[in-house]
């Protein structure tokens, strides 16, 4: 009887809690769905008093407007080609520079790795106007390189991925050494397909920050064709931000889909990359 009341009890608690999560998440998702109503409203609805949650009329018209107002699908291949090229070099060299730092001994090993880290406390903007002088000796203003270059290589990336490969236990390297691996063969097969957890969470995680990056291009790029889309869809609300409402949500409803369909591929790396678990041999 007492077993069969803590079941009931359980049964009864999970509920609740589904129940309280359910509202949470509704009330998190308003604001989503309230921008995407707007985005389907009349301009003229946008503003009315009092507020209509739904919109009166569905204008779907708002999605073209935003590809004939702007070059939109020219910022978003801009924002896809430096997103894409910045995550994938990134993620190149920083799970080489952890390889390193987590399995050989060298000279000035922990000064140079805590000097890599001490970028993680100097902001962008600190740095912002040497940097700009550099890429302009360099004659890469108003180009797309201007935007990448400078993101290739990321100390967090390299600090997580690297305390992530000291929990695996170097017994797997002296096992492959048996069998007659090199160094970046045991990198290649043993130790790089273990850390695909912290791998994927640097990449996502460098795959939204570049995607919604406005301070860099708004530096560096001057040409409306170089724009990337966080950039570009400044346009959108034209002279003295004077532009419709609803077709700037349209614009923003559409740079939302490509983050939510990396999330939806990454985001079981992503829990298991906030665990970082150890492996145990």
């Amino acid at each position: 009887m007492k077993a069969a009341n803590e079941i009931k009890f359980n049964r009864i608690s999970q509920f609740i809690l589904i129940i309280v999560l359910l509202f949470i998440a509704a009330f998190m998702l308003l604001p989503f769905f309230w921008v995407f109503a707007t985005s389907l409203r009349l301009p003229a609805d946008s503003f009315k008093m009092p507020p209509s949650f739904f919109p009166t009329k569905w204008n779907w018209t708002n999605y073209l407007y935003v590809f004939t107002a702007v070059p939109f699908g020219r910022f978003i291949f801009n924002s896809l080609f430096v997103t894409v090229t910045i995550t994938i070099v990134q993620l190149i060299f920083a799970a080489m520079a952890a390889y390193a730092f987590s399995r050989f001994n060298f000279k000035g090993k922990n000064f140079l790795f805590i000097y890599i880290l001490t970028g993680l406390m100097i902001p962008f903007q600190s740095i912002c106007v040497a940097q700009f002088f550099l890429i302009s000796k360099m004659g890469l203003v108003n180009t797309l390189t201007a935007i990448t270059i400078p993101y290739f290589a990321s100390s967090f990336s390299i600090f997580l991925i690297r305390q992530f490969m000291q929990t695996i236990p170097r017994s797997y390297d002296e096992a492959a050494l048996i069998d007659g691996a090199n160094r970046f063969q045991i990198f290649w097969k043993v130790i790089l397909p273990m850390s695909v957890p912290p791998i994927m969470v640097c990449g996502f995680m460098t795959f939204i920050a570049q995607w919604n990056n406005f301070f860099a291009p708004l530096i560096y790029l001057n040409s409306q064709d170089k724009y990337t889309l966080p950039l570009g869809m400044k346009l959108l609300s034209g002279h003295q931000s004077v532009g419709s409402l609803s077709v700037i949500f349209a614009g923003v409803i559409l740079s939302l889909i490509l983050p939510a369909i990396a999330y939806c591929f990454g985001q079981k790396y992503l829990i298991q990359g906030t665990v970082l678990s150890g492996v145990k041999s």
